[in-house]
């Protein structure tokens, strides 16, 4: 298509502001990032700006707050996908039937979407307050006919990184509910009909035919999440301020702490850098292993195992 076509002008004229956007907002701050690793700014400091070559990289990879916020991040990661995604399927698979009243179910569990993760926060402090009188103490307390010993959950090295995961799932298992429900709603019934004659059972009907034609969503969901879990900040900054001992504190957290906290924006720079770099390598690599497929024909046929993409 030549440039000068009206198709593409007006392609041209679409596409200008959210590259526009891409731009001023995304890949210039980064350029800037970058460019601002290399030096010693700091926010007030009288000192004269110099290039310090990887010094600030060098600072990162030292730093013991540094090394927990990445480890953290790796470790809420590997909770919260597989559980949020475990339980977004089972959602999507209890909500997916015709009754009535299941319009009004899905808009329940979807809501925690809609709230911004500040709100979340705060409502799973009062949660989450010590002592018995705490709403997750009590009910911890009466699951256990009261040998529960009241925890304050928050300020606790042991308990406050699985507070903030328990946060972070409640609010956002609903979006990917709604995009396996959209999934499950768009795999053909045939499929069922003939498993069903074929004698299959329910679970048989869920690992040869659910599951299969859920994979371009699941591997969607896992992505997302993925990339979402590392980018977890509002609810360790309003809940635990990264403590207690860094036990919360996490990448992003770690960044704004450096930059503005603590005045270093060289460091805070670097830290970002580093942050992309591995998030990139992260979702090529689960791109890679997790490439998208057709899904099976109503026919049932599939690509032979030798032939099949990881």
């Amino acid at each position: 298509m030549a440039w000068g076509s009206s198709d593409s002008r007006a392609a041209g004229v679409l596409i200008a502001p959210a590259l526009a956007g891409l731009i001023l907002f995304i890949a210039l701050p980064f350029v800037l990032a970058v460019g601002m690793s290399f030096t010693n700014l700091r926010l007030g400091s009288p000192l004269p700006l110099e290039f310090t070559g990887l010094r600030q990289y060098a600072r990162v990879f030292a730093d013991v707050s540094v090394q927990r916020a990445f480890l953290n991040n790796a470790v809420f990661a590997l909770v919260v996908v597989p559980v949020q995604t475990a339980l977004a399927l089972l959602l999507a698979l209890a909500l997916n039937r015709r009754v009535r009243g299941m319009v009004v179910l899905r808009a329940l569990f979807f809501l925690p979407v809609i709230f911004p993760m500040s709100l979340v926060a705060v409502v799973w402090i009062l949660i989450l307050a010590p002592g018995p009188e705490g709403m997750m103490n009590s009910l911890l307390s009466l699951l256990s006919f009261g040998h529960w010993q009241p925890r304050d959950f928050l300020h606790d090295a042991m308990w406050a990184l699985p507070a903030i995961m328990l946060t972070s799932i409640w609010q956002g298992v609903g979006f990917q509910m709604v995009v396996l429900l959209a999934g499950l709603q768009a795999i053909p019934a045939q499929l069922y009909e003939a498993a069903a004659v074929d004698g299959a059972a329910r679970w048989r009907q869920f690992r040869h035919v659910t599951l299969p034609q859920l994979r371009n969503p699941l591997i969607f969901v896992v992505v997302v999440t993925t990339i979402l879990s590392f980018r977890v900040f509002d609810q360790v900054r309003i809940m635990t301020r990264g403590g207690p001992n860094d036990a919360t504190t996490t990448a992003i957290f770690e960044t704004v702490r450096s930059a503005f906290d603590r005045a270093q924006l060289a460091k805070a720079a670097a830290i970002a850098v580093v942050f992309f770099v591995v998030v990139l390598l992260l979702t090529l690599m689960q791109k890679r292993l997790l490439r998208q497929q057709p899904a099976p024909g109503i026919s049932g046929t599939t690509e032979r195992p030798s032939d099949a993409t990881c």
